[in-house]
């Protein structure tokens, strides 16, 4: 075999995981549940990876692994071009960079800490100043989702620093890039959350509704999950709506929903179930109803949010 295609690999002796040296090397900052999975998937991946965190025990299951555990943030940084964050919060990611901001010069760091947009765009203000590449990340799974491709994780920042690290970064996830300015990552994250909480709270809603007439909530399940499928349809059509600032009652009015969640609110409090979640949608309804909106589609209510 030519000098040119040969790649050195290395097997570690507990796990046989290898890592190909002919792959992009990475540091982890931070091994919390979530750092540990974003190290170890790099590790299942091949890379050649660098683990730090403030109590080192915790590195203990990575290096046995085949990790390399650096003994200060200095060390973990200057092991690898591509420095991949993820602790408590923004503070704590100042405070173990701030003191090796001249070694990350040139180096790209991805913060894929939980925070606001105001803190990850003052933080790529920071890494600019110093030279440094920044993506601000949104993690849109759990610790176990780390390495499956279904799994979203968000990217804002610096100009093509994405594309030059795409191959590296998918190995965690679906990598979704969202242009160039760092506070989008968090803006969205905080958004699909809401999202999802706003859609959990329904769901048990109905599960709470369903089951005290006695359906099981996996069969009451099987249906919502159906259900939803034609919901993000609904959401489709009302997103052009809401860009346009014109809402025509096309499918189902606001009056006609008035009408359909007063039967939901009946029905729960016939079997003594908590309303506080559909009364405040009702709310938001009729305010819209006395407005003179009754007629148009359900997308108005976002006027209600915008006050």
């Amino acid at each position: 075999m030519s000098e040119t295609n040969t790649t050195t690999t290395h097997t570690t002796a507990t796990t046989g995981a290898t890592l190909d040296a002919g792959k992009q090397p990475v540091t982890v900052l931070g091994l919390g549940r979530m750092g540990t999975a974003l190290a170890a998937a790099f590790l299942a991946a091949g890379h050649p990876t660098t683990v730090f965190n403030r109590s080192p025990e915790k590195a203990d299951p990575l290096v046995a692994r085949g990790a390399r555990r650096a003994a200060t943030v200095a060390e973990a940084v200057a092991a690898s071009e591509l420095v991949v964050v993820c602790v408590l919060d923004y503070p704590t990611v100042r405070a173990l960079l701030d003191p090796v901001a001249g070694a990350l010069r040139g180096r790209v760091v991805v913060n894929l800490t939980s925070g606001s947009p105001e803190q990850a765009r003052a933080e790529a203000e920071w890494a600019a100043g110093h030279g440094i590449g920044y993506l601000d990340g949104g993690i849109m799974t759990t610790p176990p989702g780390i390495g499956d491709s279904d799994s979203m994780i968000l990217y804002a920042g610096g100009a093509g620093l994405l594309d030059a690290h795409r191959a590296a970064l998918a190995v965690l996830g679906d990598p979704v890039d969202l242009g160039t300015d760092a506070g989008l990552a968090s803006l969205y994250d905080a958004g699909l959350l809401g999202l999802m909480w706003s859609v959990f709270g329904g769901w048990l809603h109905g599960s709470a509704l369903t089951g005290a007439d006695g359906v099981p909530a996996g069969e009451f399940t099987a249906l919502a999950v159906r259900w939803l499928r034609t919901v993000a349809g609904f959401l489709s059509a009302y997103a052009g709506q809401i860009d346009a600032g014109e809402y025509p009652g096309d499918d189902a009015t606001i009056d006609i929903q008035v009408a359909g969640i007063e039967h939901l609110l009946h029905a729960a409090e016939a079997r003594g179930v908590d309303n506080r979640l559909p009364e405040l949608h009702l709310a938001m309804m009729r305010e819209a109803v006395a407005a003179g909106h009754g007629s148009d589609s359900y997308a108005r209510i976002i006027e209600a949010f915008r006050k």
